[in-house]
């Protein structure tokens, strides 16, 4: 029996990379501590929500140069 190939050429890799998933951490952490703003300087009030600590986790990764797919435009 012939082996099995897998996939069709293409290369699985990972989505995200682990400088990005740092970032995320680092900004979930920062959540539950109650230090992470959003918005530019002063201005940006505490985030609550755990999608936005997230958003802001990629955005900071992005920035840096992470591996991160783009934003999705709507």
């Amino acid at each position: 029996m012939a082996a099995k190939k897998k996939g069709s050429g293409k290369k699985s890799g990972r989505k995200y990379g682990q400088a990005a998933s740092k970032r995320v951490e680092s900004a979930m952490r920062r959540k539950k501590k109650g230090t992470l703003k959003s918005g530019r300087g002063g201005k940006g009030g505490t985030v609550k929500s755990r999608k936005q600590a997230i958003a802001i986790g990629l955005s900071k990764a992005r920035k840096k140069g992470a591996k991160v797919p783009k934003k999705k435009s709507s």
